[in-house]
């Protein structure tokens, strides 16, 4: 029998002890300490070298959103869940001195280490905040890009964290974000494990909610540019479902997908 589903609070609190232990120590936020429960190898080019040199790079994402934000300098980005600073760093380049990349985490732990490696590496262009996706704490019509990395699915309430991108994206901004969804009947007895939660997997919807909760906060052009499967280790699937049922599982149509989704918000003369 699955667990009765935790209330919101409970999993911020599961959410931010988690990532603030993994802010001051070594780990993957995909399954518990020792050992990743998904397979997503992300590719890592030379972008990311300052990053992973500063251990921006906790291993937290799935994804590579910065690849489909098409950034250009002088563009004002906002990057929500940003953890130590990796997908952030990598846009500062993009878009250059003239622009800036702005940072939202609510795991203080994170924010702190974000702006001590930016203060390590030099960078004047990023800045980092504490701050709920749920209730961004920015103005109206702000950035013209927004990026996440395996965060919003880890969010409760995603209707709100997609209206509150709406509500700061300038109109015809755009975001690009990574995120855990599923393709198929997902089992409640792997959803409500809270340390998967917390590791990106429990929070995942359904890949066609997802897409059309965004176009429901207004955005168009809504469409994955990239995806993945992501494979379940049998021995977790035999944990939580049984030998049997995980069997059952893997043979059928069911699936985890590690996706980027693009989309924009329309301009004033589309409204």
């Amino acid at each position: 029998m699955a667990a009765s589903d935790p209330s919101p609070d409970d999993l911020k609190s599961t959410v931010r002890a988690k990532y603030a232990d993994l802010a001051t120590a070594t780990g993957s936020c995909c399954g518990p300490a020792g050992g990743s429960v998904t397979s997503l190898d992300v590719d890592m080019s030379e972008d990311y070298a300052d990053a992973i040199a500063t251990d921006a790079d906790l291993d937290l994402g799935c994804g590579r959103p910065t690849d489909h934000a098409a950034l250009q300098p002088g563009e004002q980005v906002l990057d929500l869940g940003s953890g130590a600073g990796m997908d952030a760093f990598v846009a500062r380049r993009d878009v250059g001195a003239d622009g800036h990349v702005h940072g939202v985490d609510f795991t203080e732990e994170m924010v702190e280490k974000a702006r001590a490696n930016a203060n390590e590496l030099g960078y004047e262009n990023v800045t980092f905040e504490i701050g709920d996706i749920e209730a961004l704490p920015v103005e109206d019509d702000t950035f013209d890009v927004i990026l996440s990395n395996c965060v919003l699915n880890l969010v409760p309430n995603k209707e709100r964290a997609f209206a509150e991108m709406a509500r700061v994206l300038r109109p015809g901004g755009r975001f690009s974000v990574s995120d855990i969804v599923h393709v198929g009947a997902f089992p409640d007895e792997l959803r409500d494990v809270a340390e998967l939660y917390a590791g990106c997997i429990a929070g995942a919807m359904a890949r066609p909610d997802y897409l059309d909760r965004l176009r429901e906060a207004g955005f168009t052009d809504v469409e994955v540019a990239t995806d993945k499967p992501i494979s379940l280790p049998d021995d977790l699937l035999a944990e939580h479902l049984g030998p049997a049922e995980g069997e059952r599982f893997r043979a059928g149509d069911a699936e985890l997908q590690s996706v980027t989704v693009v989309g924009r918000r329309p301009g004033v003369d589309e409204a």
